[in-house]
């Protein structure tokens, strides 16, 4: 299916493309198309789903990964696939200052609230006490879990569940 990439957004104009959302809840129905974030998109383009191309060019999956990196979004990208190959349904969690909203398996946008927000962090990330204490905080806030995922040099991820204890 042919999408159109344009300023970090990836939108299908086929109709066919509401099944995309519908079934595997990919994107953001607005009207007569689909927008993809570029992380969706990647994923999607990867395992053959979509093609992407902005104008007449067609993006090659190389060219679209090292778009990722120049942005800053490839270990998001990294822990967006891992998450979905795992068979949970992953959200933007902009709204929560986190990258992610994760849904347990078998649960959907539609059948109630996501049961994590997603911090990704590098190894080397110096996490500030005060940045962590806010990230906990939020996720207690709106009834979630927060999940820190880490990924280290090699693309490994290492994930960590993070919950409130009142003691």
């Amino acid at each position: 299916m042919r999408s159109e990439l344009s300023q970090d957004i990836v939108t299908i104009f086929n109709p066919s493309s509401v099944k995309i959302n519908q079934k595997s809840h990919f994107g953001r129905l607005e009207e007569d198309r689909l927008e993809l974030s570029l992380i969706e998109a990647v994923f999607l383009l990867e395992k053959g789903k979509i093609s992407i191309f902005e104008n007449d060019k067609e993006y090659s999956l190389d060219d679209l990964t090292s778009l990722l990196k120049e942005k800053g979004l490839y270990s998001k990208y990294r822990v967006f696939k891992d998450l979905r190959n795992r068979g949970y349904i992953v959200k933007t969690g902009f709204k929560y200052g986190s990258e992610f909203r994760l849904y347990e398996r078998g649960k959907s946008p539609g059948d109630g609230h996501s049961d994590f927000l997603v911090r990704v962090i590098s190894e080397n990330y110096d996490l500030n006490v005060m940045d962590f204490s806010s990230y906990v905080r939020v996720a207690h806030g709106v009834n979630k879990n927060l999940m820190l995922a880490v990924v280290d040099e090699e693309g490994d991820i290492t994930y960590y569940n993070v919950e409130w204890v009142r003691p």
